[in-house]
This record gives structure tokens, C-alpha cells and sequence, in this order.
């Protein structure tokens, strides 16, 4: 592998438009897109529109579903979604490439986080800049560079920006599913680590509520009619708990339990939500029937029901994933980019693509960091550097100098 005189030219051009790709999600992270603030969500899905109308193919919407949620009085309700955006360029090519990414955040709408300033070590200090805006303008830019390639009609694309991935992906896990089922690899735009390291193996994933009913009834006149369901919620709560430790990278995260009454009553409704994370399926089977246990001895009087699902499978670093990830690192040894990689507690659209058969690497986002949190940042300098290595990555697969086939096949031998 090697880089020619038109690589460098792409190259080139990215570096030249290194300011604009910084400033464009400087930008777009002024607009709240929390996942559950449809307004802010609905802007940002038209500022997208608007920046990827620059590509080949113009953008489309793509309905979803509504998801069903748990209240905290343990009633379904419905949550609806915005479309995904989607981009498909050249379907008939010989190689076929899917980019995906989200355009959510997790700040809500009341945040007091929502714009983007400069730290003292010069990086860029704001809500979604690293996860995901940067992401989404380093992808867009190298999706851009690529098309002044020669070989560019070898590679055909499509691109998914979704709204749901910070709750997720429940909406959008079908398309990811069916663009999956289309391509040869799959490029994902999470933030990278802050030294350049990719995430190599992911844990799976999954989001739960148990809701248990009890009895109402006067805590003075009729204490002894009751059913306590937060005693009952506090009880399969610490059950829940107590999985941990039990099975080798199995953890059971309880992060809330909604329910009460006021004091003079038995409070009659409580829910408990947690998240699991697993290394393989065989541990998500034993989870699950672990959680059917503790549903099915609720006891005294009470009634519990389980709601929820495993929204994202582990995704191991197999023999395709190496063979993709190593050609990644050869890619990025072109540019002068020690790329490297590490396992991940975390989880994301990568691993709803592996799921559906798709080796992919899903952390070609910007350098940076504290995602999740009001220290969230990323570093400029990254922008141009990522945007480089995913265009000279498409670069490398439209030259066949990577070859897309025989990494999607050996994912179909695994």
C-alpha cells in the first residue's frame, strides 16, 4: 500500500478545508438535539439535509417507528422519533461501503450546556462536539475529498444519521440492520480515544424496567391490606445487584427506581430500570434467564413484568475485524497515524452492524473525550487527521488495494 499522486491531491484538499470542517460542528452543536427534544432534533435533521446535499445523491428521509417506553406510573406509552437521514451513492459499484452515525445528543433541552468555547489547551470544549457533530463533519468531509478521486466509482456508499442513538438505536435498528445486510464494510464515526485508538471488541448491551404492582391501601386505617411495590422494587433491586460478580464480565448497572405514594398510603406501583452490558452471547442468555428468575419470585402478593430488551449483541474482534482493523492501521501508517486499538465497555451503531454480518470500525470520529458529560471536548487538530484517514481508507478500497470482499467474507466464514 502506498500513496500516489492523487491520494495526495484528496489529501491535500481536505487539509486546505480543515478550518470549515471544525467550524461546521462548532456550529451545529449551538442546536440542542437531545434525543428526546424533537424540535431541536427536527433543526439539526435540517441542517444535515442542508450539508449533505453536497454529496453525489441527494438526502432522504427515512421514516421510523415510535418506540415504547415505561412511565414512571409503569404504563406503555409511546415515543415517537424523527426520520433517519440517508445517503446512497452508487448502489451498483463493486464495492459497497456504510457510514453511519447520529445526530442526537444526551444534553436535554434544559441543559445548561449548549454551546461550544475554546479550553486554555486549545480544545474545543462542547455539547456533542466529540459525539457526534465533529464525528458527522469528519465523515461528511472525507465522504466529499473521496468523490475528486479517479477511482471513486468503484466504491459505492450509503450513509445513516439517526436520531436515537444515545437511547439506543430501538427506532433505528431495522435500517441499520438492512444497510448492514448491504455492504462489504461498515465505517462508524464515534469519537475516537484521545490518543487516536480505536475501540477493537465491544460488549452488548441492553435496557430493562421490571414494574411491579402491589396493592393500595390507607398505611394507618389498613396498613395490614397493602402491598408494598417499592419495598418489592428495593428487594428485586438488590437481586439485580447481586448478579455482579457472577459471571465473568456480566454487569448489572440499577440506575433508577421510580415509584411512592404519599406517606399515608401503600404505594401500589414501582419500576426499576438497568442496564446490562455482556462480553457474548452465552453470558446474555444467562442474564436473561437470571432476570426471569428474579421476575418469577417477586412474591407477597406482588406482580412484576418485565419490559425492555438487548438492544445491541457483544461484538468480538474476530478474524475479520482484525484483518479490517490491520488494514486500518496500514492506512493510517500512510499518513503518519499510529493507529491502534483497545476493548470497549461501551457500545454504539458498530454493533448493530456486526450483529447484521458487518465488519466495521466504529470510532473514526474525532480525538477527544468526557463524552457524557459537561467536560465533553475534542481536539481540532483531529478533525483534518480523521478526515484524512477515512477518505484515504475509501481511497484504499476503491483501488483494491483493501479488499472489502474478502474481509466481508471472512466475516460470513466466522
Amino acid at each position: 500500500m502506498r500513496l500516489n499522486s492523487e491520494d495526495r491531491a484528496v489529501l491535500e484538499h481536505i487539509a486546505r478545508d480543515g478550518g470549515q470542517i471544525v467550524d461546521r460542528a462548532v456550529a451545529w452543536c449551538a442546536t440542542n438535539s437531545g434525543s428526546r427534544h424533537l424540535a431541536g432534533l427536527e433543526r439539526q435533521r435540517q441542517i444535515l439535509l442542508d450539508a449533505a446535499s453536497r454529496l453525489p445523491a441527494a438526502p432522504i428521509d427515512v421514516p421510523l417507528s415510535p418506540s415504547r417506553e415505561v412511565a414512571a406510573d409503569g404504563r406503555e406509552t409511546e415515543f415517537a422519533h424523527p426520520p433517519s437521514l440517508a445517503v446512497v451513492v452508487r448502489p451498483e459499484a463493486p464495492v459497497q461501503v456504510v457510514l453511519t452515525g447520529h445526530y442526537d445528543t444526551v444534553y436535554p433541552e434544559t441543559s445548561p450546556f449548549q454551546v461550544v468555547r475554546t479550553r486554555p489547551d486549545g480544545a474545543l470544549h462542547g455539547p456533542g462536539i466529540a459525539d457526534m457533530k465533529g464525528g458527522i463533519s469528519v465523515m461528511l468531509a472525507a465522504l466529499e475529498a473521496f468523490e475528486r478521486s479517479p477511482d471513486a466509482a468503484n466504491v459505492g456508499y450509503r450513509v445513516l444519521l439517526s436520531p436515537d442513538e444515545e437511547i439506543g438505536s430501538i427506532a433505528s435498528g431495522p435500517v441499520l440492520a438492512d444497510f448492514a445486510r448491504r455492504g462489504h464494510v461498515g465505517l462508524t464515526y464515534e469519537p475516537a480515544l484521545a490518543d487516536g485508538a480505536l475501540a477493537s471488541a465491544r460488549k452488548g448491551s441492553g435496557n430493562f424496567h421490571i414494574v411491579i404492582h402491589g396493592r393500595a391501601a390507607h398505611a394507618g386505617r389498613d396498613f395490614a391490606a397493602g402491598r408494598n411495590a417499592v419495598i418489592g422494587a428495593a428487594r428485586v433491586a438488590e437481586k439485580l445487584h447481586g448478579l455482579n460478580g457472577q459471571r465473568d464480565g456480566v454487569t448489572v448497572n440499577v440506575s433508577r427506581i421510580d415509584g411512592g405514594a404519599p406517606l399515608n398510603m401503600v404505594p401500589d406501583v414501582a419500576v426499576v430500570r438497568f442496564n446490562v452490558r455482556f462480553p457474548e452471547a452465552q453470558a446474555a442468555a444467562w442474564f436473561e434467564a437470571e432476570v426471569a428468575r428474579i421476575v418469577g419470585e417477586i412474591g407477597d402478593d406482588l406482580h412484576a413484568h418485565l419490559h425492555g430488551m438487548i438492544t445491541r449483541g457483544a461484538k468480538p474482534f474476530n478474524a475479520a475485524q482484525q484483518r479490517l482493523f490491520g488494514a486500518v492501521k496500514d492506512v493510517g501508517a500512510l499518513l503518519g497515524q499510529d493507529i491502534a486499538w483497545k476493548p470497549s465497555g461501551g457500545v454504539c451503531e458498530g454493533n448493530n452492524l456486526f450483529a447484521s454480518g458487518l465488519p466495521n470500525v466504529d470510532t473514526l470520529g474525532v480525538r477527544g473525550g468526557d463524552i457524557h458529560s459537561e467536560a465533553e471536548h475534542a481536539f481540532p487538530e483531529s478533525f483534518v487527521e480523521r478526515a484524512q484517514l477515512s477518505a484515504l481508507i475509501l481511497m484504499k478500497l476503491a483501488s483494491g488495494e483493501i479488499d472489502a470482499r474478502a474481509i466481508r467474507s471472512a466475516m460470513e466464514a466466522h
